[in-house]
Order: structure tokens, then sequence, then C-alpha cells
């Protein structure tokens, strides 16, 4: 019995991922130009000014059509060997990429179709394109500082061009507004356009309009600055608060969140406990604030609105006296505003220093942690993690919080990660994303049985998890299962076929059965997706594939090799 690879992709992205069953009919398809209305107009009749400045703001510009933030450019990767053209044809954005034929790597010849950008273009801005009735982000940013294009974060060391980056609900909340619900066989397939409004729309903010329009304006909207403490926070900390783990409450998504919500009713956010201030981790803002000595000594009164209007920002020539302004209403002391180093006028170029940045989270280009005397150092005793606000969070919280550490290979944390959702499972918790999660500490741990029992109860929990079924199918494989490990397999690829660690274990088992075709079309369908993955280009050439060999994946003439 030939013995499956394990699907490290899978185990690695623990997030709730879906599928469907072979054969489901996809309805959700969206072709065309993007059709994005501003519903804001209707504000603008009254609010004409706000709308006008709002506008020109980072949140006003978070995404949009293709055409309407163009930026063409080109990228010739080294690592990769891979040449990158943005650029325009017949009226659409496209992105071109290329290797030549001769080249170690192989040829390597493409072009997505551009349909929406995402980001403000203050830092930087990527696109997104469709394939499959799936939504996927390009593998290259613009990066304004720099005025280039170059990889997306976390992949300017690949060797190859990275395979498909799925385009997920909770982040396009954070950008865009009518964020379309995820069609339940996969998360970046989406019910219509992904998104109908380019940017954080009014209602973000301040609620349905339906009825203040109705009633001529006399009808009261939600005003953030009004909302108890913690509801106030939350609409500005939904998308600046970033942490080392995240952890949503079962059932519960970033993209559910409305204005008057508690964000803590829906996700909890984890730090370091010993995460030194100022450090090369790029920290939200909120995160950062948290842990300022004005925040401390303000307590409930600072908040993001009190420095920050989210209607306007100020031009550049204006910046440093207006944000002076705010903090001389707080350090109101005259001497101060005279005497205190009257040669720099700019508060924040000693005391919230920008910072270069070394992960991928939303660099925090201004350090909000607002110290007397920065640090340079960041410089962590342990990784014990604590939840940001003043709340206890439950085993079930902290245990998927130590099990995303775990998946980035911290071998400690996976083992308090193993307790903490033992211990809660048996005290009654139940949910798809700890089942999950136990599925995979057991399975990494060697455990088979008590990994299927958990990936069972995480299907039972979500149908359509690719994670489970992938994971399920390597042990189903292993024990001689051979057609439960297919069917599973089958669904991942059939509702996702940029699911190439499912693909590739699909084909090689298909190729060890003799269903060579079988194999061959399935390796054909993920290289649509992923046309540079070294793992297919391997299978072709040699038949290996996880240290196995399955030599009839070769034994095609090579015209009909995809």
């Amino acid at each position: 019995m030939c013995s499956l690879a394990v699907p490290v992709v899978a185990l690695l992205l623990l997030t709730p991922l879906m599928n469907s069953l072979p054969g489901y009919a996809f309805p959700h398809a969206f072709s065309g130009v993007p059709v994005l209305e501003d519903p804001d107009t209707r504000c603008a009749g009254c609010h004409a000014e706000i709308y006008r400045q709002y506008q020109l703001t980072a949140m006003g510009r978070g995404s949009g059509a293709a055409l309407q933030g163009f930026l063409p450019g080109e990228l010739q990767h080294a690592l990769s060997d891979v040449h990158y053209r943005v650029f325009l044809r017949d009226g659409s954005a496209w992105m071109s990429f290329h290797r030549d034929k001769a080249a170690p790597k192989g040829e390597l010849d493409g072009e997505r179709k551009l349909e929406y950008f995402v980001g403000s273009g203050r830092r930087g801005r990527t696109f997104l394109y469709q394939q499959e009735n799936l939504w996927f982000e390009l593998p290259i940013n613009y990066y304004t500082r720099r005025g280039a294009w170059d990889m997306a974060p976390n992949y300017g060391n690949s060797t190859h061009m990275p395979a498909p980056l799925p385009v997920d609900a909770n982040c396009l909340h954070c950008h865009a507004t009518g964020v379309s619900a995820a069609a339940v066989e996969t998360r970046n397939r989406f019910i219509g356009q992904p998104f109908t409004q380019g940017g954080i729309g009014c209602n973000t903010c301040h609620g349905d309009p339906a009825e203040h329009l109705a009633h001529a304006g006399h009808s009261p909207m939600v005003n953030p600055d009004k909302l108890p403490v913690e509801q106030r926070d939350s609409a500005c900390i939904q998308c600046h608060l970033e942490g080392n783990a995240v952890v949503y409450r079962p059932g519960r998504s970033l993209s559910q969140f409305r204005v008057g919500d508690n964000l803590k009713d829906i996700a909890v956010y984890f730090v370091f406990a010993s995460e030194i201030k100022g450090g090369a981790r790029a920290t939200s803002q909120y995160e950062a604030l948290l842990q300022s000595a004005c925040k401390r000594g303000s307590g409930d009164r600072l908040t993001c609105t009190t420095c920050h209007d989210p209607h306007s920002s100020p031009l550049p020539d204006d910046r440093v006296a207006y944000f002076r302004g705010k903090c001389l209403s707080c350090h109101s002391s005259p001497a101060l505003a005279t005497r205190h180093h009257p040669e720099q006028r700019d508060c924040a170029a000693c005391h919230m220093p920008a910072r270069n940045t070394t992960d991928i989270s939303h660099a925090q280009v201004t350090d909000h942690d607002i110290q007397r005397y920065p640090s340079a150092s960041d410089v962590r005793d342990d990784e014990t993690l604590v939840p940001v606000g003043d709340f206890a969070a439950s085993d079930r919280d902290f245990g998927l919080a130590y099990a995303q550490l775990a998946q980035h290979g911290n071998r400690n944390a996976g083992e308090r990660a193993l307790m903490l959702l033992s211990r809660a499972e048996k005290a009654g918790a139940s949910d798809e994303q700890l089942h999950l999660n136990l599925g995979f500490l057991d399975q990494v741990s060697g455990r088979s049985n008590e990994a299927r029992m958990e990936y069972t109860l995480a299907l039972q929990a979500d149908a359509y998890d690719i994670p489970a079924r992938t994971n399920l199918a390597v042990i189903e494989a292993a024990s001689g299962k051979v057609q439960d490990s297919l069917r599973l397999l089958d669904a991942v690829v059939t509702a996702d076929p940029s699911q190439t660690s499912a693909g590739l274990n699909l084909a090689f088992l298909q190729c060890s059965l003799g269903h060579v075709e079988e194999a061959h079309r399935t390796v054909a369908r993920l290289q649509a997706m992923d046309p540079d993955s070294p793992q297919l280009r391997e299978l072709l050439r040699s038949g290996r594939y996880g240290g196995r060999v399955c030599a009839q994946m070769i034994s095609a003439p090579q015209s009909e090799q995809p």
C-alpha cells in the first residue's frame, strides 16, 4: 500500500477553510467589469465637505475597481528568475509572468486579468484576480515609498512563483464595503462580486442610513464616540489591532462585525507578555497605544479619535502643527510648549519615531507606544501570550492562540496548546476550530487514531473543512482506506484546485492505483492554478512525490503532459 506525504500546506494553514463535494455546480461566478456604486453620495447631499475630505483619506481609497487604481510596472525577481509585468490591454488591467524556456527552473508563461485593487496607495497596493470562480491576490505588490513593484510580503525569498494567495473576507472587511459572504464550499469563492463599494463606507462606522435618509436626516445615526467605551474603541480596533495571534469565537468572523458590536464578542487578540516596546515587529497601532504612558494616564478618555479625525487627514505641510496641537491639548504646560526643544516642533519625531518593520503585519510606520525615551531593541524573554484587553480568556482561546504559534514550528507552544485544548474539550468545549487544531497537534505527534477522531468531529461541525478533509485523507491512506482517502481528496480539489498539497496527494494516489489519465488531469488542473510549483514539476519529471515514485506519471509523451 502506498503512503501519502503529509500535506504540509493544509497542516500549516489551520484557518476555517471550506470545500465541497465532487460534482457540485458552483453558481457564484462573477465576470465582467466590476460595477462599484458609491452609496455615500446620498450622505454628500448634507455632508458635502466631510464627504469630499473623506474621499482623500486612506480609508476612503482602500479599494476599488482595478482600472481606478491601476499602477503599471515591471519586476524581475532574481531568486525565482520570474519577470512580472503589470499593464493595460484592450481596456483591461493585466499581470503577466514569464521565465525563459532555457532557464534552469523551467519555462513559465501566463497572465492574470486584474479586477480589483486593494490598498490606498499611501503605503502600497495589490490587485485581485479571479480563476475558476475563486479569488486570489497577486504575488507582487506596489510599494509607494520605493515607487516600485516587488514581491508580496513574506515572499521575497521565494525561489519560484508563489502558489495562489486566496482572498479572505476578513481581510476585505478592512479595505472595502459590502463584502460578500463566502460560499459554503470554500472561503475565497464569493456569492457575487467580492465587494460592492470601494473603500470604507460611511455605514461601516455610522450604521445603516436607511431610516436616517427616509426621515430626511431627522433620525439618528451611530456616533462611535458616544458609544460605551468598549464598543467605541471596537469601531477602530476591528481593523487597527493585529496581535501575535487572533482567535475567533465559535461561529464568528471579523467580517460579521458591525458598529456597536464589542470586538471581544467576536475575536480575542493575543500578544507576547514580554514584547519590548518599540521593536522591529510591526505591532498594530492600538496594541502599541495600550502600552503607552498616555493611554495609561488618560484611561478611557484617550481613544483613536482623540488625535485622528477619521473624516480627513492633514495635508503633509500641516501634519507637524496638527499633531503637535493634539499633544499640547493634554501636555498643556506653557513651559513645555515654549522651552521643550523649541528647535524640534515635531513631537512624533522623538516620541513616536518611524520604525522599519521585519514582519508582514500592517506595518506601524509611526510608533504608537509614545515613549519618553524610545528603545531601538526588540528582545523577548519568552513567548507567553496574554489577551489584549481587561478580561480572562478561556482554555480554548489560549489553546488556539498557542496552536497558531505551533503551526510555525514552535514545539513548546504546541505542547501548551495540546494541554489547553484537551482540557477545554474535557470541560465540554466543542467547535470546528478546536477539533481541527487538536487533530493537527495529534497528527504531528504521531497519534493518528486521536487525530482521526478530532478531524471527524471537525467535519461534523463543518462538513466543508478543507484542512480536516485533507489531513484525514492522509491518515486514511496510511491505514489502507484508499477509497475514503480518494473521496476526501477529490472533494477538496473539486472545490478548490488551488489546494496544491491536497492535489499532489490525490494525483499520486490516482497514479499508484493505475488511474494515470485521471492523475494527469488532476495535475493539469493544479498547474493551471499554481504553474510554478516545484513539486508538480518534479512529479511530472520523475514521478516522485513525498519520497516515493510512481513511474507511470512520466510514461505519457511529453506533448501530452500538462
